[in-house]
């Protein structure tokens, strides 16, 4: 008996004993192996963090207008529990879906099923967040939301403030400035590449709680402030940027093209007072869009083969290497090039022998090959890599493309076709638009830029300026003064000028044309075209750059092509030069449009006061200048311009018979718009203007300040036919539109 009492305590003290080891091998485990794991475990239940967010940088214009910042939001959110218990998730639906937009019926549906939510076990869900259509939504949807809930006496609705991105100008600079997603994650534009100045840090609170939620008097409390993000003032202005979309947005609904675009800048700095690219999105309602297109930015990114506004680079490098003489005579048409003809954009007819100053006026591709013959092919590449092509400009956005320079030294078509901007040469608007600032500029190639400052959100102070940054200096300030002359006379020559629809009385304007075939399929379309203007003013002292772009608008043939983009260029550039202040002088603009060294083959006026006026008008005829006699008298009272005056066989030179009144005015019909104003204010006559061109009709109108005539004008009708266009033996089409 006692043998089984000692076999039973020896099993139960034996159980007893692993038992107490089991425990402390546990206990062990606990407090030794899992130690660290328990703790961290422990501190998350009696302690918690709460997260401070940082706020976005705001972003403003060069004026300090704020075009992108932080404002309330608010976030939708419904309990399915508590509406269900109150009975009325279908008046809850039926009351949120037309303020969120959610009428169709599959929205419909999908705000029914987030009011009504369960778990897998059946039972309801406590918080749903109704999204995406009720989140981040602006303060005046919250509003209504709100007064929908109180007015209904309904529970089970709540507004989550937060805070978005928000755009107070809408689609303006949409392109520049990018977006951010609800996620607050930047998407494009200034917003994503200077995102890690622009985001912030967030901070946090950190302490110890009861099993309640409150802090423990005790405990330990840790604080990490937020960091907000910086601000940005950058180049833009908006008032020219808001200038250049009205007039872009124009041109682009009224000729449907694929793609618009225009930039603005200050051609001594590159500073970038506006950019625009159409189509055009608004940051607000990023996915509110029909096609992804519209977040392209034509302006930095899309590729084009120039035409004859890269004719300036090939004028500027000749002019720079002493082989343009503005009076050298060569014959326009065609010419020659290895086995193949280029032609003049009139399809090779040209305009018989003419000085090559006006073969740059009246943009002949035929002068443009000889001068790029005369530089050579490693000349004119030179020439070119060192305005710019072929590299980034390295502006603050993403995306922005470099072109290409890949024309082939040994052949010599491929050296002919880049001279007027064809061929195996692409670039961007930006580009060129630095390029021709650069002889705006002196001859200096500048960096384009857009941030100006990065400023301190909290304490509003500058902590970094940029300043205007000099690449190189490209061609010398001797030959940038001559090319902006010749520029300028492409403008102002109301006769043969190319941009003459971009003159604006007052001012002195360079520019120029182009108008590129564009490639499909291989081969150059003959109904398709990217039509540009660039230029600059005022011409003797530029303030402010500008290009135009538009790729393949609707028009019936290339000689519409200046007609889509020059009013455009004017427009803005009329507009522009207002607003910043520059000062209009009517009264010696014509002046300035003749006086221009190397210009069209000049004469120096005779003496013709005191001669009969049939004398003096057979004078003029032997030397093949026009004219006009104002008055009846018998004898030439007066000149303009004066004896001795160099002018061009263009200029009309007024002989006046009788004291100057506005009764002497001779029939303006058909009168270039130079000439108009001349006469007009020669007699001292107040002139207003419409339209374009030439003088069509005419009337004296009384207004506050006395008599006043009023021009209509109209461009010319142009003989050119589009087919003659493609007439070459290189069965390339390598010649330019216009």
């Amino acid at each position: 008996m006692s043998r089984k009492i000692k076999i039973r305590s020896f099993i139960i003290g034996g159980f007893f004993t692993l038992f107490f080891v089991l425990i402390a091998l546990r206990l062990y485990w606990i407090q030794v192996v899992q130690a660290d794991e328990l703790v961290a475990k422990a501190e998350r239940a009696w302690s918690t963090d709460i997260v401070l967010p940082s706020t976005r940088g705001a972003i403003y214009d060069r004026g300090n207008s704020v075009l992108a910042w932080n404002a309330p939001a608010y976030t939708v959110a419904v309990n399915p529990k508590l509406i269900h218990e109150r009975g009325n998730a279908r008046e809850v639906v039926d009351g949120l879906a037309p303020l969120l937009g959610m009428e169709s019926e599959g929205q419909y549906r999908k705000l029914e099923q987030m009011v009504t939510k369960r778990r897998e076990d059946g039972s309801y869900y406590l918080h749903v967040e109704v999204r995406n259509e009720g989140w981040k939504i602006d303060s005046e949807t919250a509003e209504k939301i709100d007064r929908f809930r109180k007015e209904n006496k309904i529970d089970g609705i709540y507004l989550i403030e937060e805070q978005k991105r928000y755009y107070p100008y809408g689609k303006l600079a949409s392109h520049v400035l990018g977006y951010t997603d609800k996620e607050n994650k930047a998407i494009m534009g200034i917003e994503y590449s200077l995102d890690s100045l622009l985001s912030g840090k967030d901070g946090k609170i950190h302490y110890s709680k009861d099993r309640l939620g409150y802090e423990l008097p005790e405990g330990k409390v840790h604080y990490e402030p937020p960091v907000h993000g910086k601000s940005i003032r950058l180049t833009l202005d908006q008032h020219i940027q808001h200038y250049m979309e009205v007039a872009l947005e124009e041109v682009y609904h009224q000729y449907q093209p694929v793609s618009a675009m225009a930039i603005a800048a200050d051609p001594k700095t590159m500073e970038i007072l506006g950019m625009v690219s159409m189509p055009n999105f608004d940051p607000n309602e990023y996915w509110n869009l029909e096609y992804q297109s519209n977040f392209y930015n034509h302006a930095i990114s899309a590729v084009y083969e120039p035409g004859s506004t890269f004719k300036i680079v090939t004028l500027a490098a000749a002019v720079e290497e002493g082989v343009f003489n503005p009076n050298e005579f060569y014959q326009s048409g065609r010419i020659r090039v290895a086995d193949s003809y280029i032609n003049d954009h009139n399809g090779g007819r040209g305009w018989g022998e003419i000085t090559f100053l006006e073969g740059f006026l009246r943009s002949s591709n035929v002068a443009f090959v000889l001068l790029g013959d005369r530089l050579g092919g490693e000349k004119l590449r030179d020439y070119i890599e060192k305005f710019g092509f072929g590299q980034k400009t390295g502006i603050e956005l993403a995306g922005e493309a470099k072109g290409d320079v890949n024309f082939n030294l040994n052949y010599p078509t491929e050296v002919a076709t880049v001279t007027f901007g064809h061929g195996r040469l692409t670039v961007t608007a930006l580009q060129q638009l630095a390029a021709v600032s650069a002889i705006a500029n002196d001859g200096k190639l500048m960096r384009p830029y857009l941030v100006k400052e990065i400023i301190d959100s909290e304490t509003e102070e500058v902590i970094q300026t940029f300043e205007p940054e000099v690449i190189r200096q490209v061609v010398s300030e001797r030959t940038a003064k001559q090319v902006r002359e010749y520029l300028e006379l492409v403008v102002s020559d109301q006769n043969i000028g190319t941009g003459r629809r971009a003159y604006i009385e007052g001012y002195r304007v360079a520019g120029k044309t182009g108008t590129a075939q564009k490639v499909v399929n291989g081969k150059y379309a003959n109904d398709r075209f990217v039509v540009s203007f660039v230029g600059f003013a005022p011409a003797d002292d530029p303030q402010l750059a500008l290009i135009v772009i538009v790729d393949d608008p609707k028009i019936d043939s290339y000689v519409q092509g200046g007609q889509v983009v020059a009013p455009v260029f004017r427009e803005i550039m009329e507009k522009s030069l207002r607003y910043l202040g520059v000062e209009s002088k009517k009264d010696d603009i014509s002046v300035h449009s003749v006086q221009v060294s190397g210009s069209l083959p000049r004469l120096k006026l005779p003496e013709l006061v005191s001669l009969d006026p049939l004398r003096a008008a057979e004078v003029l005829e032997m030397r093949g200048i026009k004219y006009e006699i104002l008055g009846s008298g018998h004898r030439v009272l007066d000149q303009y311009p004066a004896a001795d005056t160099e002018i061009s066989t263009e200029q009309r030179v007024l002989l006046l018979t009788e004291e100057p009144s506005p009764d002497v005015l001779p029939d303006l019909r058909g009168w270039s718009l130079r000439d108009a104003l001349e006469v007009s204010t020669y007699l001292g006559i107040d002139v207003r203007v419409s339209g374009e061109g030439y003088v069509t009709s005419y009337e004296w109108r009384s207004e506050d300040s006395g008599r006043v005539l009023h021009l209509n004008l109209a461009p010319p009708v142009s003989v050119d036919s589009p087919k003659d266009q493609q007439e070459t033996s290189m069965e390339s089409d390598d010649e330019e539109a216009a």
